[in-house]
């Protein structure tokens, strides 16, 4: 095998040269590769995709093809879902291992069993408490569930996962994202008396027994930081000045967000709203910049207008590290027959965590 490629050969070309870089090894790989590109993704690299769509979309289109290399364009707990999916099958490849999830990193194992020894104080948390991680999580949170009798959600199944889980404990400790298990216990009747958030830098997530106690859901204390830059005051802004308009967020907006808008739904559903909006229509969107400007550019032609909720720049810096530079250089490698930016769940980790995943799938059949 040759020696790899170092990708200091490719950060000083330009944007122009990688492409011309990328088609040429698209061509040549032909069926062998499969570039996945996030809703959330920069242009640049989004284009050169062959799938697109959201985090667990993509590893299901993953391992539905034949592709011998998939190339995720995403964060790094995306290409552990690929890799899980795929049985480990597939050479998954993130393109930047630096692209990583800010939110997923705000709960990790070590924090999560330290919170789960904790509530063992209290009441029996196997007995009393079905864990619940959102899929922007890492691999081994997902084993933890899948090893504590929990579940994986997406922002799209959340309801249907929080009520099968409510149908086995009594209880639900959701991580990471406390805004969309607060928004969805409350599309529930869950009310916010009875969601408590657990610090995790605090001894007993800064909770009393009696809190604990009374809670159904127990929320992570994490959160997306592109989410968090929407606030109502700007929703109140485009109400004067678009008083017809139609507000649409994502529940990993915070409570007042929500609470505020039109309509309230995953990446997936904010596509397919706006995409049937009526010729006219004005939209006020709360997620990731990057898609919204490509929803504000398809919609444009069929007179309707898509307006970004925030007045700031706001977009996933983390997943905005893969640039064209690196899908190059992941790229020119495996037409040299070298595998560089393998993801590889080990095994112990990747059995509990698809069985979380795969209830999931049965859960919301």
């Amino acid at each position: 095998m040759a020696a790899a490629l170092k990708i200091d050969q490719f950060n000083l070309l330009d944007d122009d040269s990688c492409d011309a870089r990328i088609i040429a090894a698209k061509q040549i790989l032909g069926d062998r590769l499969a570039i996945l590109g996030h809703h959330y993704q920069r242009d640049e690299v989004f284009k050169h995709a062959h799938f697109s769509g959201d985090s667990l979309k993509l590893s299901q289109l993953a391992a539905k093809t034949s592709a011998e290399y998939i190339v995720f364009c995403g964060v790094h707990f995306m290409a552990e879902v690929a890799d899980i999916v795929t049985n480990g099958e597939r050479q998954v490849i993130l393109p930047d291992l630096a692209a990583g999830c800010s939110m997923a990193d705000m709960a990790n194992l070590v924090k999560v069993r330290k919170c789960w020894e904790e509530l063992s104080q209290i009441l029996d948390p196997d007995e009393k408490v079905t864990p619940v991680t959102y899929i922007n999580s890492a691999a081994d949170l997902k084993a933890f569930c899948g090893n504590h009798g929990g579940i994986v959600c997406t922002s799209s199944n959340a309801r249907a996962v929080l009520e099968w889980s409510f149908g086995r404990r009594e209880k639900v400790l959701f991580f990471p994202d406390q805004h969309l298990g607060r928004n969805t216990g409350l599309t529930m009747g869950i009310p916010l008396e009875q969601m408590v958030t657990w610090d995790f830098t605090k001894p007993q997530g800064g909770l009393t027994v009696d809190e604990i106690r009374q809670a159904k859901i127990i929320l992570w204390k994490g959160f997306c930081s592109v989410h968090q830059m929407f606030h109502p005051a700007q929703i109140e802004k485009f109400r004067r000045e678009v008083p017809n308009g139609h507000v649409i967020s994502h529940p990993e907006n915070s409570y007042e967000v929500c609470q505020a808008s039109d309509f309230v739904g995953s990446t997936e559903y904010i596509l397919r709203v706006v995409r049937a909006a009526e010729p006219g229509s004005h939209w006020l969107v709360g997620t990731e910049l990057n898609l919204v400007n490509r929803l504000r550019d398809e919609m444009k032609p069929k007179n309707v207008t898509v307006q970004f909720m925030s007045p700031m720049v706001c977009m996933c810096s983390t997943m905005f590290r893969t640039d064209p530079q690196h899908l190059a250089w992941v790229l020119d490698n495996l037409v040299a027959g070298t595998v560089v930016n393998r993801i590889q769940v080990p095994k112990d980790v990747a059995v509990p965590a698809r069985r979380a995943l795969d209830l999931m799938l049965e859960v919301v059949d």
